[in-house]
């Protein structure tokens, strides 16, 4: 929010404290204050001025030779390209040796021949933004008022002798988005109390029930409706003083009445909206649920589709606003209007919200009521603004308020102790100090001995429990002062089981070469579900940014393989990934989506270069394979490991396997397609994808030291001719199985096949280790150990000992 030191100071006459070092006082309170801009910084040397003739320029068709007074004895010329610019009108001007905005100075120069002695300015040229500028001048240059006084100091006139508080509102905050709320907060830091002018009560003529009755529905969307009537209006330009609040506070001036309602919103934080009278259609105004399908065309133009569960306001039949939202264009406020119905309500936040996120439509009203307003001074705020209509339009207020109010009065009233305060804080603060404390904020307070009773007034919705209390207390006393402490007892930090394997598993995988990914969960809708590990529905978004984020991932491999083709288009040949990340699944009704935890990685290229001492390796399968099995080994899990062949779309049929653990199928790692690779521009391409859910739960083999053996090991090699379809992991289990507990190791060291062989037939080739840590072993039992597979292996696999 963009708060004007000089509205803050209309508050406080006597604040002693510069813009600077308020906003570090109230960022020092709680509220962060972005920056502090003097709208004066780069500005000097403008007035107003007087154009006494204008016309055509003789040697340029779109300039203009302007005679203007300046408060001197003698006019000056000025040339002028304005398409406004007439005679008659009071402007700002920058005489010779003024300053704007951008380190433009203003020099006396010719042009096409002509004499100009200084520059009539647009706003835009003051340093006002172009999207906070009114329309009918964002063109041309600004006329000012005719009463003011030629000669006198445009800066102050036009309120640029100001300093601009950016103020960043939290949620928790939102008082703070009203200038009251601003005050009674700066009020509580200064010590001061806000000086709030009393509003001015209008004569009023007639009574609003001749006018309009209104009617809410559902009492939950909007627990306060009411409409108060002003008659014989004159739409018009608001006054030079609206305007420029308006517009420092990054709002576009429109027209009074608009106007009137916007600074209402500033002022109290309640948002208002103004109807045609005449354009309502009706004498009954209806708060109600929309029917889904129903349609209205806003201010802005655009023709919303509306569905239930948002709450419009009616002319007892068709939807003339969206409720906290933005009203109709067939109740706009226009130049012929002369009766005005003007709205006050209190809307659910939970409706505003989901209404304003649905039709992606933020404006200034849905963000307050979305955030919270005080349901208290929405009356205020509604009387306010009619006055305000009836004095600047020069119409006539309706006696009376048409309302319907289902509000309940809740006395918010906190109770603690000073004890607990201080043990709470871990300070020693004087009751004196802490019931001072209360009386800088306005809470009403009630002392019994030790204990508090705290009323907390309802434009601090916020405060609802004992620990907002504290915190009130911290931040006006404050943070700085708060002793910094040891706690009473202190321990080791620690990382957790799974936090200690996340980082076991990313600290083996970027050691084999890989580099870590971050890639992003939104993705397209034939993307969401490539390549996933179960068939599971993909979480598509109500409202994507395009088309190709337009769901959520269920699988981390496509993200991985455009990063891949990215590389390679960019000649980054040889590429290595993994990601450890979330994909999310859908879940039945509006629960939010299922998250689990995926690994995943890419390789290809070559997986070793040619250099001197190497030559060049390209990536394949087993390479995969091992670094996977390399992981699981590193978490302690390598006995509960086990592969199967298998098929999956965009896969190759020939390498691809499923990965299981424990009996549980948990992922894969294959070779992409040819034709997928194709697509993305790659070259034989690995990838594996498995359930880090799953690795990390897992029961883990803890670690276990052994001494270094004493005894030799025996070796024996063993060359088997078997049929195709035999897998290497069935004949290594069935080694295992009969070598008893002196096989120490296992090694395939040579596959062949060949026509020589057979068209169905392979050889495998083993190094069996045999070691006995206790005693050397024996020739003759190691002979036993090795026959004894020899016999189980030709018997079950028909194997031929070659």
């Amino acid at each position: 929010m963009l708060v004007s030191y000089q509205w803050v100071k209309e508050y406080f006459p006597n604040l002693a404290v510069s813009a600077e070092e308020l906003g570090e006082r109230i960022t020092r309170g709680g509220i962060e204050i972005e920056g502090v801009e003097h709208l004066d910084a780069e500005l000097s040397g403008i007035v107003v001025g007087e154009v006494l003739t204008c016309e055509k320029h003789p040697n340029a068709d779109t300039l203009n030779k302007c005679t203007v007074g300046v408060g001197e004895a003698e006019p000056v010329q000025i040339i002028c390209g304005a398409p406004n610019v007439a005679a008659g009108q009071k402007v700002v001007v920058a005489r010779v040796g003024a300053k704007l905005p951008g380190g433009i100075k203003i020099k006396r120069a010719k042009l096409r021949g002509e004499v100009s002695e200084g520059m009539i300015c647009s706003l835009q040229e003051l340093g006002f933004e172009g999207k906070t500028i009114p329309k009918a001048v964002a063109d041309g240059i600004f006329v000012l008022p005719e009463e003011v006084v030629v000669g006198s100091d445009a800066s102050a006139l036009l309120g640029l002798d100001d300093a601009i508080l950016d103020m960043a509102i939290t949620p928790n905050r939102a008082d703070a988005l009203s200038m009251i709320g601003v005050a009674y907060e700066v009020g509580a830091i200064v010590d001061q109390k806000p000086e709030l002018k009393a509003i001015p009560a209008p004569e009023t003529q007639g009574d609003v029930a001749d006018y309009v009755a209104v009617r809410v529905q559902d009492t939950d969307t909007t627990p306060f409706y009411g409409m108060q009537v002003i008659k014989d209006v004159t739409i018009g330009t608001s006054p030079l003083w609206l305007q420029t609040k308006l517009m420092k506070a990054g709002i576009r001036p429109h027209n009074n009445v608009v106007d009137i309602t916007n600074y209402i919103c500033l002022k109290y934080g309640q948002p208002l909206h103004a109807f045609d009278y005449a354009r309502l259609g009706s004498k009954e105004i209806v708060v109600r649920l929309a029917t889904d399908g129903e349609e209205i065309v806003t201010l802005d133009g655009e023709t919303r589709k509306l569905n239930a569960g948002h709450t419009v306001i009616t002319n007892g039949s068709a939807p003339i606003a969206i409720a906290g939202v933005m009203g109709g264009e067939s109740s706009e406020v226009i130049e012929t209007t002369t009766t005005v119905a003007l709205e006050g309500a209190i809307f659910a936040s939970s409706y505003v919200g989901k209404a304003s996120r649905e039709l992606n439509l933020r404006t200034e009203a849905s963000i307050r009521y979305d955030k919270g307003s005080d349901a208290w001074k929405v009356e205020q705020a509604l009387q306010h603004g009619a006055a305000l209509i009836a004095e600047l339009t020069g119409g006539t207020l309706v006696g009376g308020v048409a309302s319907v109010d289902n509000r309940e009065k809740v006395v918010n009233k906190i109770e603690t102790t000073l004890t607990r305060i201080n043990r709470v804080l871990g300070t020693e603060i004087s009751d004196a100090e802490i019931v001072s404390i209360f009386a800088k904020l306005q809470f009403d307070l009630e002392v019994s001995g030790d204990e508090l009773a705290i009323t907390v007034p309802s434009r601090r919705w916020d405060i609802t429990i004992e620990a907002d209390i504290f915190e009130e207390v911290a931040r006006i006393y404050g943070y700085d002062k708060i002793p910094s402490t040891l706690p009473i007892s202190i321990s080791a930090g620690h990382l957790t089981t799974e936090q200690a394997a996340r980082r076991t598993i990313r600290r083996y995988l970027e050691g084999a070469g890989l580099n870590q990914a971050l890639t992003y969960s939104l993705t397209s809708k034939e993307a969401a579900t490539q390549l996933a590990l179960s068939e599971e529905t993909a979480v598509a978004l109500s409202m994507p940014m395009s088309e190709e984020h337009s769901h959520l991932r269920t699988s981390i491999v496509p993200q991985l393989l455009k990063a891949a083709s990215y590389n390679v288009a960019r000649n980054n040949n040889s590429v290595a990934l993994y990601e450890l990340g979330t994909v999310f699944y859908a879940t039945e009704g509006d629960n939010l989506p299922l998250e689990t935890e995926h690994l995943a990685g890419l390789i290809t290229g070559n997986w070793q270069e040619n250099d001197w001492q190497k030559q060049v390796k390209k990536v394949d399968f087993f390479v995969l394979k091992g670094i996977i099995e390399g992981v699981v080994t590193k978490l302690g899990l390598t006995d509960q490991l086990e592969w199967k062949q298998a098929e999956k779309q965009d896969l190759h049929p020939g390498r691809t396997a499923s990965i299981w653990l424990a009996g549980k199928e948990i992922g894969y790692v294959a070779q992409v397609h040819p034709s997928l690779a194709a697509e993305l521009d790659l070259k034989e391409t690995y990838v594996f994808e498995l359930s880090a859910a799953e690795l990390l739960a897992a029961p883990k083999t803890a670690v276990t030291y052994h001494t270094i053996p004493r005894y030799p090991a025996m070796t024996r090699d063993i060359a088997l001719l078997v049929n195709k379809e035999v897998s290497q992991a069935a004949l290594e289990n069935e080694i295992k199985s009969q070598a008893g507990k002196l096989l120490h190791n296992i090694q395939l060291f040579d596959i062949f096949e060949g026509e020589k062989l057979g068209a169905d037939k392979k050889s495998m080739a083993y190094t069996l280790t045999f070691l006995d840590p206790e005693r050397t072993l024996t020739d003759e039992e190691v002979t036993k150990a090795n026959q004894a597979i020899v016999s189980s292996l030709e018997s079950k696999f028909d194997a031929v000992i070659r």
